[in-house]
């Protein structure tokens, strides 16, 4: 487990993490559900420690994001909340503040959704599969943060990307984060 000392007054747990694309975030089921890389390097906690240790305590998240152009951007929800596997790790969201835009609460209520396990609302496909990547799609998404990491000057819905400046834009870094409020 990793956690940021520092960034507005420290005391984070990482969840998520990525710098590079050196590690494959298209993956199934149970390896989300259990976690997998390197919490300093490419990094996903894993659903059943998210729900663990959003289940009784009020966390806030935090999203920080960095284009290839260098900017940056973060956005903070009041509340995060993460289901059990059985709700199929149902996503609560909600007292947005930010600057890079309120897009999870697209999202909010929705349950999780991998390659192997779709939970989406979509009727046309798998958003999972269609974009590449594991999150709380709804019909499909405006953010995905697991998407396909695809480096520079790339504007693909399936990549790494949060609708900031523009949908589809590959995004270089990207770090979720909780703490108790």
């Amino acid at each position: 487990m990793y956690c940021d000392m520092t960034t507005e007054g420290g005391g984070w747990t990482v969840i998520q993490n990525r710098i590079d694309g050196s590690t494959d975030f298209y993956r199934t089921w149970k390896e989300y559900q259990e976690g997998f890389g390197n919490s300093s390097h490419n990094y996903w906690i894993g659903n059943d420690v998210i729900h663990l240790l959003t289940k009784n305590i009020n966390q806030v998240l935090r999203v920080e994001l960095q284009r290839f152009s260098g900017g940056k951007g973060y956005a903070e929800y009041s509340t995060f909340i993460v289901g059990d596997e059985q709700s199929k790790y149902k996503l609560t969201v909600a007292g947005y503040k930010g600057t890079i835009g309120d897009r999870l609460n697209y999202h909010n209520g929705m349950k999780f959704s991998t390659p192997d396990q779709d939970n989406d609302i979509s009727d046309v496909s798998s958003c999972a599969q269609q974009f590449h990547g594991a999150w709380w799609y709804y019909d499909c998404y405006e953010s995905n943060l697991n998407g396909k990491y695809m480096g520079p000057n790339v504007n693909n819905a399936m990549s790494m990307n949060w609708h900031w400046a523009s949908a589809g834009e590959s995004l270089k870094t990207s770090r979720m984060m909780i703490r108790f409020t």
